[in-house]
């Protein structure tokens, strides 16, 4: 006798006209750890299961009023999506069979034990997971495609690229200012592709501390270190047969771009402390905020690792460069807060006129953060300049100028450590020193802003 399975504890509802046959059930799962409710018609059934809660349904065949197949036409009919398990006896296998081209996820045939069940429901189980998972993924890949709003020239050639690179192993490598809309476009690419089924794995570089990242990328097993108490897998494991995003790929450290680009030459991952591979397929694509070349020139990127990942480079384009697509990133960020169905406030000509005046320093990012403000600030109602409580690109420049000075010169880097040292400290006198609060008002997460503090020595 095979060992008995292990479940988790269900919700189910048992049909079947026969009380003695309802009790068996209910004992049998009960046994199981699972919560039963009963009813002893399909039309009884149907009523309980449009009140929801229900994780699985026992139903048999033959029954007065409604049998199992009119309920489970009606259950799909009303788009109840509840797994359903047919009961039927020997001689009605022409039935489970319609039952399972009507949706039903699996029969049992009488009479059958508690070992049967169980393999029925975990059967049922597993179909079902899967089923969530690809429903899940749909839903996420459509609004990752929506997120490359607009039809510029830009926008379009990009959409393009992607389609062209996406149906490919090839690694790819994004550059773009912050706030462009890398991760958006790694998860297009991940959509497009044949892996689109599993896994797509992010992991920002920049804002995990350098010793934590190696075990977060490689894993580790238990007392790897001091602290390991069980063994992790690690990102590249978890991505396998999927995509892996490396964001921000120059804030990584030297030593363990090296580690990387073994494991990218060699298509396999040792976790810390083991004495194994793993052999691994998947697709890994990074991004940067910098020049790659830069970053190369001024050692934030190993030569030898960019060559291995710039197989195929995508240059995002900014929002400043694609102005047109100024209307539709609106409409799209409005109907993200109100819902396609709700009544979209619209855009005025003035305040059109004054986003386009805008330089968009933190790109479509921020024209997100500025529409979700904008329209609790309208109050539903069309959405104006006043709403909109941003610079000009004159008055930016202006202040540009003004602050030149205290710069020192045009070192993008160190002006952008100026500013977000400046910010941070802000951040930080406002909320008390507390460093979840200062993330919350800097909209970044708490582990950046840990990451940045030590960085800059705050």
């Amino acid at each position: 006798m095979s060992p008995s399975i292990a479940l988790p504890s269900l919700r189910i509802l048992v049909v079947d006209d026969e009380a003695n046959m309802r009790r068996v059930l209910e004992i049998m799962l009960s046994r199981r750890g699972h919560k039963t409710v009963s009813a002893g018609d399909g039309q009884a059934a149907f009523e309980l299961l449009r009140e929801g809660g229900f994780d699985l349904v026992i139903s048999d065949l033959r029954m007065p009023v409604v049998n199992g197949i009119e309920l489970l036409a009606k259950l799909r009919e009303a788009g109840i999506g509840v797994p359903l398990i047919m009961i039927t006896a020997q001689g009605s296998i022409e039935s489970a069979v319609e039952a399972m081209r009507l949706g039903a996820c699996d029969y049992l045939l009488r009479p059958f034990d508690v070992e049967a069940l169980d393999l029925a429901i975990n059967r049922v189980l597993r179909v079902q997971g899967v089923l969530d998972h690809n429903q899940y993924l749909r839903e996420q890949d459509d609004r990752v495609w929506q997120g490359l709003v607009g039809t510029s020239p830009a926008i379009l050639k990009l959409r393009e690229q992607i389609q062209q690179v996406a149906p490919t192993r090839a690694t790819v490598l994004l550059s773009g200012e912050t706030g462009s809309g890398k991760e958006v476009v790694a998860r297009a690419i991940h959509r497009e592709s044949p892996r689109r089924d599993e896994l797509f794995v992010a992991i920002n570089c920049a804002a995990i501390p350098a010793e934590m990242l190696e075990s977060e990328l490689f894993g580790h097993e238990k007392g790897a270190f001091t602290g390991a108490l069980r063994e992790r897998i690690g990102k590249f494991e978890l991505a396998n047969r999927g995509t892996l995003f490396l964001d921000e790929i120059t804030e990584m450290p030297m030593a363990l771009q090296t580690k990387l680009l073994r494991v990218l030459q060699e298509s396999e991952v040792e976790r810390l402390g083991g004495n194994h591979s793993i052999k691994l397929d998947l697709r890994v694509i990074a991004a940067t905020n910098r020049s790659p070349r830069q970053a190369v020139e001024q050692q934030k990127l190993r030569e030898d690792l960019y060559y291995r990942l710039n197989v195929f480079s995508l240059q995002l384009p900014p929002l400043r460069d694609r102005l047109d697509d100024l209307p539709a990133l609106v409409t799209h960020f409005v109907r993200q807060q109100v819902g396609d169905t709700a009544a979209a406030p619209e855009l005025s000509a003035e305040a059109l006129a004054h986003l386009r005046a805008y330089a968009w320093p933190g790109n479509v990012r921020e024209l997100g953060n500025l529409v979700e403000r904008a329209l609790i600030l309208s109050g539903g109602r069309r959405l104006q300049a006043a709403h909109f409580p941003i610079e000009s690109a004159a008055a930016a420049a202006s202040s540009v100028g003004a602050e030149q000075s205290d710069i020192g010169d045009l070192d993008l880097e160190a002006a952008v450590e100026k500013l977000e040292t400046r910010l941070i400290r802000s951040a930080l006198n406002a909320s008390g020193d507390n460093k979840a609060r200062a993330a919350q008002l800097l909209r970044i997460s708490e582990r950046s802003i840990w990451y940045k503090i030590k960085k800059y020595g705050l």
